[in-house]
């Protein structure tokens, strides 16, 4: 099993590194301003609610989950879901990724472009991820080049969604500043400290984007046009 061995491992490394740095800074901001309550002491449920009302969105409710940044919108069944230190917090955190997460309600509200096609993508990603590695090394070990082509292909397919996902994640942000500062629900001081918690948290799908082209370019150079010997 060389290629995991193999020196083109050393093309995941800024990959790994950036990783590692992204997710120590959303822990870090996270952390920050979770110790800064906000000047209406509302909760992130109370701050989801308004903005998700004032959108038009009444029919979306607001559920606790558990887990600790694991919010999220779920569209089929129009529930956003936050964790507890988001769902009962009144820090700074806590409404900012709550309105990150209307974010998303507003999106599929307005059929915004970009994540009709992420939602469009999920299935398909879903299964060439799965296939992509059996397709790749069954090709490799049969010598069946076309077919490792193909599972390269699918692979590509993860690369593509992270590409989509960039778009999706940073105008969600940018809606959460917006409906933050324009409902009054965060003071201009604190609508600096959510931009800080929500672009600390945008870098963790720059680096997932970054992670899914190198290890793509991995791939090519272990498998593209390889023969075994």
């Amino acid at each position: 099993m060389y290629w995991y061995w193999d020196n083109t491992f050393l093309i995941l490394i800024p990959g790994i590194v950036l990783a590692l740095f992204a997710q120590f800074k959303i822990n870090g901001t996270y952390a920050k301003y979770n110790e800064i309550r906000n000047y209406r002491n509302i909760t992130g449920a109370e701050a989801a609610r308004r903005i998700l009302d004032a959108n038009g969105l009444q029919n979306v409710q607001v559920r606790q989950i558990s887990g600790t940044l694991s919010d999220n919108y779920n569209p089929q069944d129009q529930v956003l879901n936050l964790s507890g230190d988001v769902y009962n917090g009144t820090s700074v955190s806590a409404i900012s990724i709550a309105a990150h997460e209307c974010g998303h309600a507003i999106q599929h509200r307005e059929q915004y472009g970009p994540i009709r096609v992420r939602t469009a993508l999920v299935p398909v990603v879903n299964a060439a991820s799965m296939l992509s590695w059996i397709l790749i090394l069954a090709g490799y070990f049969l010598q069946l080049f076309g077919l490792t082509t193909i599972g390269i292909i699918f692979f590509s397919s993860v690369l593509l969604f992270q590409l989509v996902t960039l778009p999706v994640e940073f105008n969600a942000s940018a809606r959460a500043l917006v409906q933050l500062e324009s409902l009054g629900i965060a003071t201009d001081t604190e609508v600096y400290g959510s931009k800080k918690v929500l672009n600390a948290a945008a870098l963790t799908y720059v680096a997932a984007t970054i992670m899914a082209f190198l290890q793509l370019l991995r791939i090519v150079l272990l498998f593209g046009g390889r023969r075994r010997d």
